[in-house]
């Protein structure tokens, strides 16, 4: 089982994250932040990751640090679950509907951290949740990850329904990326020789 385990504490976020790559999705996540919550809960049930997540967050600041921060941790989480990556597909990608919107996502673990984001999202705040934080969320991941990511809305109106499209779409496209190659056991998916 590929299983990565944080705890990360500082003055302004204590988390404690647990990520199986080898799951069936189940969940148990208390953030704080209930719109993040449902996100991550979907992200885990496309992925087919167990994760359990606990934040306590400065939620009388905002929501910032700590969507931010379960970034850095869930990225790290994936890093401390490949190792070197030996035998996994690498790259992925899906087009996927969510109602009238339509969400691209390409991604690699290349070693290389690069967010390529292009979405227009039309309100601000989804409940109490500030819809910025989205690309805050994914920079910090992707950075954390060493992961190379491209989030294109290719159409969509409901800013609920692209941001619901976008993590639904990363956690498809990443249990492409982590599977078993049987094509490659063993071998690091690089002509380098390491990632």
């Amino acid at each position: 089982m590929r299983v990565g385990e944080i705890s990360r504490k500082t003055k302004e976020t204590d988390i404690r994250l647990k990520l199986c790559l080898d799951g069936t999705g189940q969940t148990q996540i208390d953030t704080g932040v209930g719109f993040l919550d449902h996100m991550l809960t979907l992200f885990a049930a496309h992925g087919r990751f167990d994760l359990h997540l606990t934040c306590q967050g400065d939620l009388q600041v905002d929501c910032h640090h700590t969507v931010e921060d379960i970034g850095i941790c869930l990225g790290r989480a994936f890093g401390e679950a490949l190792g070197d990556m030996a035998g996994i597909y690498r790259y992925g990608n899906i087009t996927l509907p969510m109602d009238e919107a339509l969400i691209l996502c390409a991604a690699d673990f290349s070693g290389r951290a690069h967010l390529s984001y292009t979405v227009q999202l039309r309100a601000k705040k989804v409940g109490l949740f500030d819809t910025e934080l989205v690309q805050e969320f994914l920079l910090a991941f992707v950075r954390s990850a060493g992961l190379t990511l491209h989030v294109q809305q290719l159409a969509g109106s409901n800013t609920h329904h692209i941001i619901e499209g976008i993590f639904k779409a990363l956690g498809r496209t990443l249990r492409r990326c982590v599977a078993a190659d049987p094509q490659m056991v063993g071998e690091i998916p690089s002509t380098k020789g390491v990632l």
